[in-house]
This record gives C-alpha cells, structure tokens and sequence, in this order.
C-alpha cells in the first residue's frame, strides 16, 4: 500500500445539523435535530431502503467533540484528506451550527484538515414566495413556534463592509488555524449559492484586503458560478454533486422503474434516478470541462425523502462496488489534470442519503472503496 497521492486531495462536505439547538427547536420541535429525519423516514414503494442506520446505532450528537474525534480518525484511515463544514451565517451576522468547527477549533490534537462552504441562502418556508432553502419540509407543520404567516426562518442579508469586516473576524481564527485548508497560503473559502453576485464581487475585495492585513498572501475563493471566473473575480469554481450536472439525463420513467424494480409502484412518488446513469453524465461533463480553476465532484449516494417524503428525489441501483468505479474514473480525470481538490458529496449528509459512515446496509462498503481509490499503487 503507498501513502495517500497527495497531488488529489478528496475533500468531504460535512453537515453540522447533528446537534441541538435553539432556531431547530423552535422551526422543528423540541429536541429536533436531522436525526429525527433520518429515523422516521418511511419506505414510499417496494425494495425502497428506508429509514437508513448506522453501524452500531450510533446516532451521535456533534455538540462532543469526542465524535468529531472519531470521525477524524475514521476520515483519515479510509482515505478522506478533510471536511468541508457547511458554514451558517444569517442577518444581524448570525452564525448557526457552528459548535462542531468550534469543537474542533478547541481541540488542536484532533487531526483534521477543514474548510468551510457557506451555504449562502435563507432558511424560508416551503410556500414562501422568497428563494431559498426549505430544509425539513415534512416537519413545517408539525410542533413549530413560529408564526404561521412567517415566510423566512433565518434570513440571510449581506449587510454592508461592516458587516463582512465582523464575518471574516469570525472566521480569522479558523483561518489561523494550522490544520485550516490553504491553497498557496490563501485559506479555501466555498461561496456555495451565487444569489445577489454584486454582493459577493464586494464581500470577496473586502475578504482579499483583510486577509493581507492579517498575514496571508490572499484568500482562495471559490463557487459554482462561472461567470465569476470569467470576469476573474473569484479564483475558481467547482460542481457541487449530484445536484450540479448527475440530474441531467438520468430520470427513469415509471414504466422502467417498475421493471428494474420489479414492482408495482403507488400512484405518486418521488423523483428517481439511475446510479450508472448519474455518475456517467458527471464524468462526461468532467471530461469536457476540464478547466483550471474548476474543482469536480463526485457522490457516494442520494435519498432526500427523509426530509422531503413524496416530493424527494432517490437514486437508484446504487453500490459500493460502483462507487469505486467511478470515483476511481474521476479521481484520475482530477490527477490527469493537476485539480489538487476534490470535492465528495458526502462524509454525514444521512438525511440526503449521501454519507461515507458505515451503516448498517453497507458496513464499511463506501469506506473501503473510497480507500482502494487513494491508496492503490
């Protein structure tokens, strides 16, 4: 076995959503976290695999940083460089979520390289007329203390360079932090959505000055708009998968559902999508956009009906033994090219059904494959 190629570093989006806390009390219920998504979730047809379990029934709670420390361990065996933790900041420069990155921020021996995506949208209802992310619409209406006429939950407001000025200062000690993802020195900064783009042109000169006047010879920014790039105003994209390209093409229609399935389907159901055929339009879009600055991406699995039932989408005729080959295919399109990151959706995202921690349908399956991919020779 050789070390881990250092030249294509897999980096996993990580989920915060794991703990308790005040704002998913009151949208939610008491004591809500995405593990009541994930354990309530209900088969919606024959040979559906819900709800999904993990190994040992261990639902962790990530206000321990002994769980992180686990993870951590668990990450760097099987071959994952770092965690991309989904950042959480709202008007009035409200963070949310954030205990486990302070977690680990605290606990300087937990060996874990780590950026941040900030899931730059607003948490609004699932009627409501404003953009933005509906989280758990199938809790909406069930135990929330909000007003039923409340249209945003958290509402995310750019604010002005004050208001940047105060988001970077949260983030500098992170930055700082030697274990913090740095390409060239430059701390990797993910703007995950590119709604309001003037904003993100201000916010990313504002971030580029402070972070010179703090030491560093930049900032790496990053997002899934391309006319950033093109406009060099940010320096690179990636895709975010499978959302970004694997939906193209890969809908199976009723009729041959139900024949691969082999079953009778009820009258409405989620969206489906073929595993092969998802994973072949990612890596023909791979193959065609193979630009500097794009940063690709891959997924281990999909099923957000936990959170959003009848109206979910799933992918189906999924595997490990797949997923090995074709992240196999793209890790070498990465190496191929010179893209140092790769971006994997994803280490804990159970309540989408994208996760490498091992369970109880699988065991370590995902874990092992993604390992044969780092550490062939």
């Amino acid at each position: 076995m050789s070390d881990m190629k250092e030249e294509t570093k897999i980096i996993a989006m990580y989920l915060p959503q794991f703990h308790e806390i005040s704002e998913n009390n009151r949208f939610w219920g008491e004591g809500f976290t995405d593990w009541i998504s994930v354990r309530q979730a209900e088969p919606l047809f024959e040979g559906h695999m819900q709800p999904k379990e993990p190994l040992n029934d261990y639902y962790y709670d990530l206000s321990s940083a002994e769980v992180l420390r686990w993870q951590a361990g668990l990450a760097k065996e099987y071959g994952v460089y770092g965690f991309c933790f989904y950042h959480y900041w709202f008007e009035n420069n409200k963070p949310v979520l954030e205990r486990p990155a302070q977690n680990l921020l605290m606990h300087k021996d937990i060996d874990l390289p780590f950026c941040f995506a900030w899931d730059n949208t607003s948490w609004v209802r699932t009627w409501s007329k404003f953009s933005g992310n509906a989280w758990a619409p199938k809790y909406e209406n069930q135990n929330m203390q909000v007003q039923p006429e409340q249209e945003y939950l958290l509402r995310l407001d750019y604010g002005t360079e004050k208001d940047w000025t105060e988001h970077f200062n949260f983030l500098l000690p992170y930055f700082k932090d030697e274990r913090y993802i740095k390409k060239e020195g430059k701390p990797v900064f993910i703007f995950f959505a590119s709604n309001e783009p003037e904003y993100i042109v201000k916010i990313a000169s504002c971030w580029r000055n402070l972070a010179r006047l703090n030491g560093f010879p930049g900032i790496h920014l990053i997002s899934g708009r391309s006319t950033f790039i093109r406009k060099k105003i940010l320096d690179a994209e990636f895709t975010y998968q499978p959302i970004m390209s694997g939906w193209q093409k890969a809908r199976v229609i009723r009729r041959e559902l139900e024949r691969l399935l082999r079953v009778k389907l009820p009258e409405k159901k989620p969206a489906c999508y073929d595993y092969d055929r998802v994973w072949k339009r990612i890596l023909l879009d791979a193959h065609i956009h193979r630009k500097e600055n794009l940063y690709l991406g891959g997924f281990v699995n999909y099923d957000d009906t936990p959170r959003r039932g009848i109206n979910g989408k799933i992918i189906i005729n999924s595997e490990w033994t797949k997923f090995e080959k074709y992240l196999r295919k793209l890790y070498k399109i990465c190496r191929e090219n010179d893209k140092e990151y790769l971006f994997l959706t994803a280490w804990n995202e159970w309540g989408e059904g994208a996760y490498l921690e091992p369970d109880k349908e699988s065991g370590y399956g995902y874990l092992e494959a993604l390992k044969k991919v780092v550490y062939e020779d």
